[in-house]
């Protein structure tokens, strides 16, 4: 398995928005595609304006498959037109788990 960790960052006073707009738009499309979703979260101390989400994949071939599907889809594509104006910035991470890690 492979994880990604992406951190978006959010316009200052736009992070609630951001989070019902996914709610009511994105979250079942994104969480229905992409499958594994392994958390999602907003920072409350440190870098505030962020948002976190972690998703597992079998592979790079999977991830690659599940991202194509979910921009080819419109009611992703009519998410992402709206949700485009809140975001600053995103960074993507691809992590592998050590042997020893409880995730696989």
């Amino acid at each position: 398995m492979i994880i990604e960790h992406r951190t978006y960052k959010i316009k200052p006073g736009k992070l609630n928005a951001l989070m019902d707009l996914y709610e009511k738009v994105g979250m079942d499309v994104h969480k229905k595609i992409l499958g594994n979703q392994i958390g999602y979260f907003y920072t409350e101390i440190g870098p505030l304006n962020e948002i976190v989400h972690l998703y597992g994949y079998e592979s790079l071939d999977d991830r690659a498959r599940r991202r194509k599907e979910l921009s080819e889809n419109e009611t992703w594509q009519k998410f992402i037109s709206q949700a485009i104006d809140f975001i600053e910035n995103q960074e993507s991470k691809i992590l592998l788990p050590a042997k020893f890690s409880a995730i696989k």
